[in-house]
């Protein structure tokens, strides 16, 4: 039956009738994983940021940026950093956080969402993830709250919102923090609400492999009025500066801990140029995410390989499109057979618990079955914007590569 699946693909069949039908070039040309792209006003924007005379953070620029993120994600107020790993940072100053405090987090994310909080001497205790959206499985959340538990930060893989409403409950019932790790998902949503307006504090991502970008780049959203002074303070390295440029105090000095935050006028000015064209940006990659996911419809049927799976309350924001095979032994003959064609497909993280810090720093509330199986399974496909005339030569190239997966995937 594989046999036939893959035989009868239209996007096999016509990749082997010549180079007219792959798109744009031939197999020799690289496919990478990324490419960053340009709306075409960035380098106008700079330039305006130039002859304002200010370069320095907390600009026109900033402003326009953040007022976007505000209106456009539904939080009290955004503050452009340089990072997300920075926002993070913020998040975990602005919680206040004592050595030894336990923070609640998924393993299979990046390193800044555990970095951010081992900084204050926090200990991340890993809890595994749903199998369905590799995000923080909400029902294995409590038994992981202990009397040193202050915070739950959950990350939504991929741009799919994680459960919002039960994990918020879980936060409030036991009076903690709940923090987002929004750095894949602008303008996702849950339950028809912006994904980073759903925790006390949400940070994003503008990093040149997230769907809008600034080279690097961030925010930290804040949700809950109680922090809206002390994260400006923080954000101004610990000055009331902020507040001196509103006009409400005559001068300003030092008011608390804090350090340097602010991305210059010129990353606020890149980055303005892409959040005018955020709508635009998020309709091309779901349509090439759409594409993907339909052309790979046979694979799945035939057990093969596994695609996203989307709840029907969420929508996602096509930032990646990724399969998962049966184990490590296929992941890496799958890239192998891709990067022989020219195409570059990567695999995910390296969950946490099992890296030489997390074992370190961190610990284990029970099993971790299914981020270590994401860890070893998971291969992300490359997704950029331009990339609609290399679809075809990438399906091709996919459905070529399952010849050399042999084990249907486990149920």
């Amino acid at each position: 039956m594989l046999k036939a699946v893959l035989a009868q693909s239209s996007y096999l069949l016509h990749a082997e009738s010549g180079p007219a039908t792959l798109g744009e070039g031939t197999s020799d040309v690289p496919i990478p994983f990324n490419q960053p792209y340009m709306t075409g006003r960035e380098l106008e924007y700079i330039a305006q940021a130039h002859a304002n005379k200010h370069l320095a953070g907390n600009g026109v620029f900033t402003r326009r940026c953040q007022d976007w993120l505000q209106q456009h994600l539904g939080c009290r107020k955004a503050l452009l950093t340089h990072s997300c790993t920075a926002a993070l940072e913020m998040a975990a100053l602005l919680a206040e956080l004592q050595p030894g405090d336990e923070v609640i987090l998924p393993s299979f994310t990046f390193v800044s969402t555990a970095n951010a909080f081992v900084l204050r001497g926090a200990v991340p205790v890993f809890v595994d993830v749903r199998p369905d959206t590799f995000n923080l499985d909400e029902t294995k959340v409590e038994a992981a709250i202990t009397p040193r538990t202050r915070a739950i930060v959950v990350v939504h893989y991929a741009g799919v919102p994680a459960e919002m409403d039960v994990l918020r409950a879980i936060a409030d019932r036991h009076g903690l923090l709940l923090i987002e790790d929004a750095a894949q998902a602008i303008l996702a949503q849950y339950r028809g609400r912006p994904a980073g307006s759903l925790g006390h504090l949400a940070a994003i991502s503008f990093h040149e492999t997230k769907n809008v970008i600034s080279g690097e780049g961030g925010a930290l959203l804040i949700n809950d009025p109680r922090f809206l002074t002390r994260a400006e303070i923080l954000w101004e390295k610990g000055t009331n500066r902020t507040a001196l440029l509103r006009g409400e105090v005559d001068k300003y000095t030092w008011i608390d801990m804090g350090s340097s935050f602010l991305p210059s006028e010129l990353v606020a000015a890149f980055l303005w140029a892409q959040l005018e064209q955020a709508d635009a940006i998020l309709a091309q990659r779901l349509h090439a995410w759409e594409t993907y996911h339909k052309a790979l419809a046979p694979l799945e049927d035939q057990g093969v390989l596994r695609r996203p799976c989307i709840p029907p309350h969420c929508r996602h924001n096509a930032h990646l499109y990724y399969v998962l095979l049966e184990g490590l032994t296929a992941r890496t003959r799958f890239i192998e057979q891709l990067k022989h064609q020219n195409i570059m497909a990567v695999f995910h993280y390296v969950p946490l618990h099992s890296s030489p810090a997390g074992r370190r720093y961190g610990r284990t509330q029970g099993t971790m079955s299914v981020t270590d199986r994401a860890g070893e399974s998971l291969v992300r496909l490359p997704l950029w914007l331009g990339i609609d005339a290399f679809l075809p030569r990438i399906i091709a190239g996919v459905y070529r590569a399952c010849r050399t997966v042999t084990l249907p995937l486990a149920a």
